[in-house]
């Protein structure tokens, strides 16, 4: 599976190391992460971690296999 997850505000590239399993775009107010997910329990500990490190994820969804 494939996920897409936007974040309130733009992430320095030190912060976006936090996340290496996923690639990441800067937008508008906004930080776009993306990448492979394998199952839940890697999606809750993305969640975990993204809440740890105080980020608000505002938008999450699975991306179609393509």
């Amino acid at each position: 599976m494939r996920y897409e997850i936007r974040v309130d505000g733009r992430m320095s590239e030190t912060l976006a190391k936090a996340f290496p399993e996923l690639d990441h775009v800067l937008m508008s107010g906004q930080t776009l992460l993306f990448g492979p997910v394998v199952d839940e329990a890697q999606l809750y500990g993305l969640l975990a971690r993204f809440r740890s490190l105080g980020l608000r994820v505002v938008e999450m969804r699975q991306l179609p296999e393509t």
